[in-house]
């Protein structure tokens, strides 16, 4: 049988070119002369929303080897070029076509095996690990319990910390040079708590203090996304214009730090309950059907929205 008929028995008929009309002069001069001015015009922008049909590279399909282990294979990357490369079908504008294009012929360009050897290189000299919530798998007293479990996973960091070959998908990496950074809040346990070997590879402690209240107003106004922004541009879209005035901002602050000092002390986390209770109103009776309203939240605003929630200290609702 012909090289055609063994490659389709494998992956399916491959179709055969017929045999083409030799094209005259004439025809080779038109089509020439077509070729020449879609390509003047892709020059000068004029089809950037002509919808085309283009042939692009699936992805490829992922195996599942043990459902719910996390352990799953992509059968392309595994097998590289061995299987042919499917392509399906879109329909799309010439401008998306071109990011199409040159996203794949970018991707041509990059020796993948080079810049996994620098990505090892880089995060073996550079890298850094940080581990949040330690605190939870501190031990105290006898060790018993649950406080077994807790400081098995301690000795299961220690050798990580101390520096040891780790294996990855994408090769082994050294741990020595890595930075380790550990935090946690320690409200009920203190670092003594940890196993002394994990204790002496974090040599430096620091310990931060609590949040005040000019703390909480540059967290309102800094940040480039900061709570008060979202809530402006997500009201904005139901047609509400909303800002805020300073004196607002102070007193938000101020009742984001009164409220952690009396409760539970939970960070600028409280902001966020702070703001959805200030603006629950706003936020339910806003549909989008009115004309553009605008608001500007001041301290009267504040005070009068919130005074039934904190007077006689009835905190209960911003407990989350």
């Amino acid at each position: 049988p012909s090289a055609g008929n063994v490659l389709g028995s494998i992956f399916g008929n491959v179709p055969q070119t017929p045999n083409k009309p030799q094209e005259t002069p004439e025809e080779q001069a038109n089509k020439q002369s077509r070729r020449d001015r879609v390509y003047a015009e892709l020059s000068d922008g004029k089809l950037e929303s002509v919808e085309i049909e283009i042939e692009v590279e699936d992805s490829g399909s992922v195996v599942e080897m043990m459902p719910g282990s996390g352990m799953e294979i992509n059968m392309s990357e595994m097998l590289g070029n061995m299987m042919p490369k499917k392509y399906k079908r879109r329909i799309i504008s010439v401008e998306n076509a071109r990011k199409i294009f040159k996203q794949e012929e970018a991707a041509k360009l990059i020796d993948m095996d080079q810049v996994k050897e620098e990505a090892k290189d880089l995060a073996e000299k550079h890298g850094i690990v940080f581990i949040d919530e330690i605190d939870k798998i501190t031990t105290r007293g006898n060790v018993s319990g649950p406080d077994v479990s807790r400081q098995g996973v301690q000795r299961d960091i220690l050798p990580l910390v101390e520096g040891c070959t780790v294996s990855t998908k994408y090769g082994s990496i050294k741990t020595d040079y890595i930075l380790f950074i550990a935090a946690g809040a320690f409200h009920t346990s203190s670092v003594s708590d940890l196993i002394p070997e994990l204790q002496g590879r974090f040599p430096i402690k620091v310990q931060l203090s609590s949040l005040n209240k000019d703390d909480f107003k540059k967290i309102l106004t800094q940040p480039k996304n900061a709570i008060t922004l979202q809530y402006m541009g997500m009201l904005e879209v139901d047609n509400v214009k909303m800002e805020f005035d300073d004196s607002a901002l102070d007193k938000i602050a101020e009742l984001a730090n009164l409220v952690n000092d009396t409760t539970e002390n939970i960070g600028a986390r409280r902001l966020h309950t702070i703001m959805e209770l200030l603006l629950e109103d706003i936020s339910f009776n806003a549909n989008g059907e009115h004309p553009m309203i605008h608001l500007k939240i001041d301290e009267k605003y504040v005070t009068e929205h919130l005074k039934s929630l904190i007077k006689e200290n009835d905190l209960e609702r911003f407990i989350i």
